[in-house]
Formats: structure tokens, sequence, C-alpha cells
């Protein structure tokens, strides 16, 4: 799934851009709303994160512009704490409303939420349970562990795209991991034990991908 994210600061902008990229979403930012609209126009948008006060049009602006155009979903961020102007962020047509500060792992939460994304996905003849991290084979539970579970989940997130072993640190290990990126390939031979050796594809010299659906 594909994010925008819109806030003309650009600290807010890195953080939230790896917070999601960790969890598996294409992200997509602008800095002022009129960049915001074009990127939207532009991109296959499934959600559009939005900071209220952003030069030439405003967060609510770009709601309201992306809802009279769309049926995807809008989360207006905001420093302003008044009930009426959640009130009016709603009744334009945002989805969600989310009031600074807040930690990202809140957002990301909200976002999978809207996103129906927050409690399990599919993959083949793999059921994964996001919320008790665990991997469903046939409806056998594998046993994975942490590690293995968040591979498969970054894997599938990214389907159809070769994710090489320094992104695979990155978005699994964490941006402070320093291990050698090794560690990558024995985690996948062991995860291609259990969901089976054909639904992980070896790129030599590039990295790891699994297939995209068919439909």
């Amino acid at each position: 799934m594909r994010i925008l994210i819109a806030d003309d600061n650009r600290d807010m902008l890195r953080i939230l851009r790896a917070y999601f990229e960790k969890e598996g979403y294409e992200v997509q930012t602008a800095e002022d709303g009129e960049e915001a609209l074009a990127v939207f126009y532009r991109k296959r948008i499934d959600l559009a994160v939005l900071d209220w006060m952003m030069p030439k049009w405003s967060g609510l602006d770009v709601c309201r512009e992306i809802k009279a155009r769309s049926d995807k979903k809008v989360l207006i961020l905001t420093a302003k704490s008044e009930e009426e102007d959640e009130l009016k962020a709603l009744s334009i047509g945002a989805d969600e409303y989310i009031r600074k500060p807040f930690h990202p792992k809140i957002l990301v939460l909200r976002a999978k939420k809207l996103l129906g994304d927050e409690k399990g996905m599919r993959y083949r003849s793999l059921r994964i349970d996001l919320e008790g991290s665990k991997i469903y084979k046939d409806g056998a539970d594998l046993q994975v562990t942490k590690t293995e579970f968040e591979l498969m989940c970054c894997l599938v997130r990214h389907k159809g795209r070769i994710l090489s072993r320094d992104q695979l640190l990155d978005l699994v290990w964490g941006f402070d991991y320093f291990g050698d990126a090794r560690t990558v390939d024995t985690h996948v031979r062991r995860l291609r034990e259990k969901v089976g050796d054909h639904l992980i594809q070896t790129h030599r010299g590039l990295g790891y991908s699994v297939e995209a659906d068919d439909e």
C-alpha cells in the first residue's frame, strides 16, 4: 500500500517515513499542500496523512479536494486542540484526526486500522496473524520466531519487489543493527524450511522476494 505524508516539517517527514517503511508501506512525501495534491494525482495513494497547517494549501483544503474526487482515506495531523477543530476536520470528510504531539507508533496503528491492515493478511497458503505474531499454513501454526515472522511480513508487504540484504536488515532488524548481512541468509533458510522453499525467491547478487499475486 502507498501512503502520502504531507508536512512542512522535514524532520517529521523523515521520522514518519522511516516508521511506515519499516512496516512495509511505500511512502510518498510532500512539504506543502500544493505538492501533496500533485503527488496524489500522480500516484496511486491509499491513505493521505496531512498536516493541517501547511503552506499554499492547508491539510483541510487538500482533504476536501481528495474526498471530492476519490474514496481514499485521509488522516489529519494538527497542533490544534479545540474540539471544534476536530469536528471541522471530520465534517469535511477526514477519516481520522490526531493531535500533536503523538508517538509515530500510534499514527502507524491508526493508519493500519483505516486501511484494514491491523489484524492479519494472507499470502498463498499462509495466514499471517499480525496481532498474535504467528504464521499458519493450512491451519497449522508454523512456530516461527519473532525475526522469522517479521521477515515474512516484510517480504509479503513488498511482494513482487526484490529486497536486498541491506534493505531487509534495515526493515526487519532496524536501522541501528550493525551485524553481518549474512544473518539474512540464515533466517531466510530457516523460514523456508517452515513456509516452503517455493514461496521465497532468491535473486543471486540482488536479494530475496515473494511473487506478486496473480490477480
